[in-house]
């Protein structure tokens, strides 16, 4: 093997590596929501994108105890009565040019039924997605772990 060849080789095999990292950097997937009081796995979360706008809907719920048939009775739009698996709890939210960030959508706490502007950013290498929703300036942050 020349000189070259050899000294290419770790190179480029440190880029095939870093692939599945760099695409990931996108809050697209599916996430496990993580409850603030408990610290456990609350549901899974679909996030997929469709003309440039991203939608998440909860696909699973995985807290212990939690009723697959519960419906969002404190909801105030389109979602009201609607059962929570299966619910959009994202919409609207598209990328920021030149950033890792999406925002300009809304994100719904489907226990209480407030929508919130929402802004995703995800960390890691993509392995986590950091979640801020917020209403003017006061909000609060949530870490979602991609499932793998």
């Amino acid at each position: 093997m020349n000189t070259t060849l050899r000294t290419l080789m770790p190179a480029a095999l440190a880029a095939l590596l870093a692939l599945p990292a760099w695409a990931q950097m996108t809050p697209v997937g599916r996430w496990h929501t993580i409850d603030d009081q408990t610290k456990e796995v609350k549901s899974e979360v679909v996030i997929t994108e469709h003309d440039g706008v991203l939608t998440g809907r909860i696909d699973k719920l995985l807290r212990k105890g939690a009723d697959p048939n519960r419906r969002c009775t404190e909801c105030t739009d389109d979602r009201k009565d609607q059962p929570i698996l299966g619910m959009d709890i994202i919409r609207g939210v598209r990328k920021v040019p030149g950033k890792d960030v999406w925002e300009g959508g809304s994100i719904l706490d489907p226990e209480t039924g407030k929508t919130y502007n929402v802004r995703l950013t995800p960390v890691d290498g993509g392995a986590k997605l950091e979640v801020r929703g917020s209403v003017l300036f006061i909000g609060r942050t949530q870490t979602w772990v991609r499932v793998q």
